[in-house]
């Protein structure tokens, strides 16, 4: 892990970007002063380096980090569904200073391929948060919390399960709303019946829709409903084996507001480059779609991640040159399915370089 320095008041930094929200490949170079891009200008030069908006993780369960790849069968409920689920029987019986360690180490991960920010559900309460806030202390990596298990008034939001799984959805949200603070379900991994419900509450986010019917996707991009997908997650817990689920080609046609999440690190790392890899093989979606996804989340913080003129500077610096990237004749299909960790050589998050 690299230790984050903080930058002198001006940097700059040329190569090939991947500016705006339309992620256009242009020759550019960006002027950073006080952590904010200043300029975005005209370069000459060679392009041997890519500049990227920062990743946003927009899903994870970090806790689960200390049950990485645990011998286990069984399905969906049986693994993950509180509040008898394998992942929730290890997290009561994990002691703060594991717990915390577990969880540091998946932020180190996220923070070397590139990732800036992400969106926690919070199992344990008031003292999963205190561990997560303590996991993340010192590190450029920014997390938004939402809280279960009683704790959503001190977090940012709410992370609520399936509307199976709860039985005061209702005052939780209204709690959150009262509170301003975001509402996030999980909805349609198993089957397409608990998204109505979940829609109903006009939630910021859904988590899978896996299996949402169009009509479904519709009142989403109507509602201005956002909707992260874990397609990796989705195959290895056996809950998809289609190219069709979750639909990802229909979310996109029909409008929708598409983030990306690693979910459980009991099963994936939370690496968007693989996730990002993965999407493009699997469900053959045009690879700017992909990377705007990678990077949408970060509308659920403060300022988004794209690289424009009076943004935050949060990108990430990947040499092409150590890699076949050189050679590519589309950056941004290359982008998603050939970069990775071992092609960055700098993260550029706000005020620090590392």
């Amino acid at each position: 892990m690299v230790n984050p320095t903080k930058m002198i008041s001006e940097r700059e930094f040329s190569g090939l970007i991947f500016e705006g929200e339309e992620l256009n490949p242009q020759k550019s170079t960006i002027f950073v002063k006080n952590g904010i891009i200043e300029s975005v200008e005209d370069y000459k030069g060679e392009c041997r380096y890519w500049i990227i908006p920062a990743f946003y993780n927009a899903h994870t369960h970090i806790g689960d980090t200390v049950a990485m790849d645990i011998d286990a069968d069984g399905d969906l409920s049986s693994l993950v569904t509180p509040p008898s689920g394998l992942k929730h029987q290890i997290l009561g019986k994990t002691d703060e200073d594991c717990l915390v360690k577990g969880m540091r180490s998946a932020l180190f991960t996220m923070i070397e391929s590139g990732t800036h920010g992400f969106a926690d559900f919070r199992e344990g309460g008031i003292p999963g948060i205190n561990a997560l806030r303590k996991a993340v202390k010192g590190l450029p990596i920014v997390p938004l919390i939402l809280g279960r298990d009683g704790s959503e008034k001190s977090a940012d939001g709410a992370g609520i399960s399936s509307i199976r799984d709860v039985n005061n959805a209702e005052q939780i949200v209204r709690d959150a709303r009262l509170n301003n603070k975001l509402v996030a379900f999980h909805a349609g991994e198993q089957d397409r019946l608990d998204i109505d419900a979940a829609i109903e509450f006009k939630p910021d986010l859904l988590i899978h829709c896996t299996y949402a019917t169009k009509k479904q996707l519709k009142r989403c991009a109507e509602d201005d409903i956002a909707i992260c997908v874990c397609p990796r997650s989705n195959w290895t817990l056996g809950v998809t084996h289609s190219a069709s689920t979750p639909p990802l080609q229909e979310m996109y046609s029909l409008g929708c507001n598409v983030f990306i999440g690693t979910d459980n690190v009991m099963f994936n790392d939370p690496d968007i480059f693989s996730e990002l890899n993965f999407i493009s093989a699997i469900y053959k979606i045009e690879p700017g779609l992909i990377l705007e996804s990678a990077i949408a989340g970060s509308s659920l913080s403060n300022r988004a991640y794209w690289i424009k003129v009076g943004f935050p500077a949060h990108f990430t610096i990947i040499d092409s040159e150590k890699s076949s990237l050189l050679h590519s004749h589309n950056p941004l299909r290359s982008l998603v399915r050939r970069a990775g960790t071992k092609t960055i050589v700098k993260r550029v998050f706000n005020e620090y370089l590392l």
